[in-house]
């Protein structure tokens, strides 16, 4: 039997770009309080018994060890006219929070304000798989804004999603 196949690491991440998906934050609270931040696209639905979620950070991370240690984060689903708090998330500042007023949740956890969902979670379990380590949480909470539009992620780049008119499918 052969080795496993050697693929290109940039191939494989334009390739997974064709993938469109919505954009979230994840949202906690460090052990010395600090408020937690970060833009995940890579979130999934598990369960619905009991409500599970998961979400993936990468390993270097400089935040990982704060949510790994965390009993409860929050999973903000963005709005198509959010992709500044997305930008702004996805990167290396330390002070994400900057100039912004979060809301608090049921569990504690900071909540970014106008988000189209917003599911509050107790940590349930996690994994390490390859470059990553895979959260899943039990909802304990929701809100939803059915009526907004979704921020999405497509081809390395944010966009908002095209609606056909009403009766075309």
């Amino acid at each position: 039997m052969d080795g496993p196949s050697v693929i290109d690491r940039k191939q494989f991440r334009q390739t997974l770009g064709c993938f469109p998906t919505g954009v979230t934050v994840v949202t906690g609270m460090g052990p010395d309080g600090e408020l937690l931040g970060v833009t995940v696209n890579s979130f999934s639905s598990v369960s619905l018994e009991p409500p599970l979620i998961l979400f993936c950070l990468d390993k270097g991370l400089r935040s990982l060890p704060a949510f790994k240690a965390a009993s409860h984060y929050t999973v903000n689903v963005l709005c198509q006219d959010q992709g500044n708090i997305a930008t702004r998330f996805a990167s290396r500042d330390d002070d994400k929070w900057r100039g912004m007023v979060p809301l608090h949740g049921e569990n504690g956890c900071p909540v970014i304000g106008n988000a189209m969902a917003v599911l509050e979670c107790a940590a349930y379990t996690q994994f390490e798989a390859g470059d990553h380590v895979i959260f899943v949480g039990e909802v304990v909470a929701i809100r939803a804004r059915p009526d907004a539009r979704p921020l999405i992620f497509h081809s390395g780049r944010y966009e908002a999603l095209a609606m056909s008119p009403e009766g075309v499918s």
